[in-house]
């Protein structure tokens, strides 16, 4: 089976392409090709084909063989894969997802993507369908202890739900230990990514992710956009105006606009391609 090792600042996917491959047991090869020691190593894998509603379809199945409902950083790789394969000519694209069709604008140079803008759509706010189990309409600076420790929590939901959490320094938090207690407490139903965040000014924010079914991961696009919606909900950012999201992979420029959609741009890049056995 041929492969295409891509990602978007960092997080890492293997890429199928479906027109030409058939995957039987997507869920079990995710496990398999993630594997950094006895497989290729990613945070994921993602399959390319053919969709009857948008120019193209992926599925997105993590490190541990479950789903994804959407992937920003993944879904820019797409768009690459296929422009620089040829498989599209334009640079304006439509992928159907698990959580919608997004809208994608390649950024071309010397005939290569190098980057991408996706219309990531509009944040779902409402508790109960990000999925959590809070009281009251929206989670907006709710509380949530985590081992008797109590932390101001705001969740959104991108395609993926996420809880995002501010703190003073983003490097003095022990992701490995924490990040699984938020992802399987029982506030979150489906589990959930979590993003701890330092705001740097009203147009720069620090950011890590703790990603359900992957770990923490060097950059999470969807996580990205859910930060930019809370930093303006919460009053740390301003709505219409491009936020700069610093993540352990490279940056991403977000916006959540007046007219609800989110945006995020970021890069796209190909690390290598080979063959497997399946």
């Amino acid at each position: 089976m041929k492969f295409t090792k891509m990602h978007g600042a960092g997080n890492d996917y293997i890429y199928i392409n479906c027109f030409e491959e058939t995957v039987k047991n997507p869920e079990k090869l995710a496990i398999k090709v993630s594997d950094r020691h006895f497989g290729i190593g990613s945070d994921g894998l993602i399959l390319i084909s053919p969709s009857d509603k948008a120019d193209f379809n992926m599925n997105i199945y993590n490190a541990d063989g479950s789903e994804g409902m959407m992937c920003g950083n993944g879904i820019r790789c797409v768009s690459k894969y296929v422009y620089d394969n040829g498989m599209t000519d334009k640079d304006e694209i439509s992928v159907e997802t698990r959580s919608g069709i997004k809208l994608i604008k390649m950024n071309v140079e010397n005939g290569k993507v190098v980057s991408a803008r996706v219309n990531m759509g509009e944040p779902i706010l409402e508790a109960e369908k990000i999925p959590t189990k809070f009281d009251g309409e929206n989670v907006i600076r709710q509380k949530l202890t985590i081992d008797e420790k109590e932390y101001e929590v705001t969740c959104v939901s991108m395609g993926n739900p996420h809880c995002i959490v501010y703190v003073d320094d983003v490097k003095d938090i022990d992701l490995e230990k924490i990040g699984p207690k938020f992802e399987n407490n029982e506030m979150f139903p489906e589990r959930i990514n979590t993003e701890f965040v330092h705001v740097v000014s009203d147009t720069e924010l620090d950011m890590r992710v703790w990603e359900r079914g992957s770990g923490e991961t060097l950059a999470c696009g969807t996580g990205s956009c859910a930060v930019t919606v809370a930093s303006v909900l919460c009053g740390y950012c301003k709505r219409n105006t491009e936020i700069k999201i610093n993540l352990l992979g490279g940056t991403l420029t977000d916006i959540w606009t007046d007219g609800g959609d989110v945006y995020m741009t970021g890069p796209a890049a190909t690390v290598c391609t080979g063959e497997i056995e399946e």
